[in-house]
């Protein structure tokens, strides 16, 4: 019997040979290692780019009837992405549920090694080492005052604790909100304008940030689009994503950098 990331007790066969996921970050690193055991995922798993697996709509609303019916030796998901309700349904029907907890690198990292060890008992993936040495190395941008938007009417942006700020944290950003009372808090773009920052970054998702839809309402704030998944996924995307990001951070126009 193993332990998942919130302390409860799941008991999936041994290794595990069909595996519905219900995170993208998640299934890319399932589907990465052994394609033929993901047999489920959500509409919004959109790596690998070659998955074709059944799909059991978003997230936020999975076909728990859909997935039961895969009959899955487990199914995983993640604390901040999925409805405790749906993990609750999923586990009355008898179906095992491994559920993740992750709000920095370090977090995903070893949760990943966990999952992989303890829940599915298959090997690890081999990219994990060379991410862990990866996101050790000093910041590259160390002082940057930046933020990271996630959305727009309401503008959104990335707090703490989460995934996305403890990248921007190692990668040397001062977020002027971190530390907000809510993990993504709504501001203003008065509170952007005088947020006094070097640049604002912009992924394209969740929201789909594009150089026509984002920078024109930020007169005069330097901007910079960004792959979201290697802000926000945690999984082989980590590997590359420390090197991806700040390239593409110091080819932005930033006053007075």
């Amino acid at each position: 019997m193993a332990v998942d990331d919130l302390g409860v007790s799941v008991s999936p066969p041994h290794p595990v040979r069909r595996v519905v996921s219900l995170v993208p970050s998640l299934t890319e690193t399932l589907a990465c290692e052994r394609p033929e055991a993901v047999v489920g995922a959500t509409d919004w798993c959109t790596h690998p780019a070659d998955l074709s697996v059944t799909r059991v709509r978003g997230t936020k609303n999975p076909d728990v009837a859909a997935i039961v019916a895969l009959q899955p030796d487990l199914v995983v998901a993640n604390r901040e992405e999925n409805r405790r309700v749906d993990v609750e349904r999923l586990r009355a029907a008898g179906v095992p549920v491994w559920v993740t907890d992750i709000d920095s690198v370090g977090a995903a990292l070893a949760s990943i090694e966990r999952l992989f060890s303890d829940a599915l008992d298959w090997a690890p993936p081999t990219w994990l080492g060379q991410a862990r040495q990866a996101w050790t190395a000093p910041p590259a941008q160390p002082g940057l005052r930046a933020a990271a938007a996630i959305w727009r009417d309401p503008w959104m942006v990335v707090g703490s604790p989460s995934f996305a700020d403890d990248v921007l944290r190692l990668l040397g950003v001062d977020n002027p909100f971190r530390g907000r009372a809510d993990r993504y808090p709504r501001v203003t773009l008065d509170e952007l304008d005088t947020a006094d920052l070097d640049l604002l970054i912009l992924p394209d998702e969740p929201y789909p940030f594009s150089a026509s839809d984002g920078p024109e309402a930020l007169a005069g704030q330097a901007t910079c689009l960004v792959s979201g998944r290697l802000l926000t996924w945690y999984g082989p995307s980590l590997e590359s994503a420390r090197t991806e990001l700040t390239r593409t951070i110091r080819s932005a126009r930033i006053p007075n950098r």
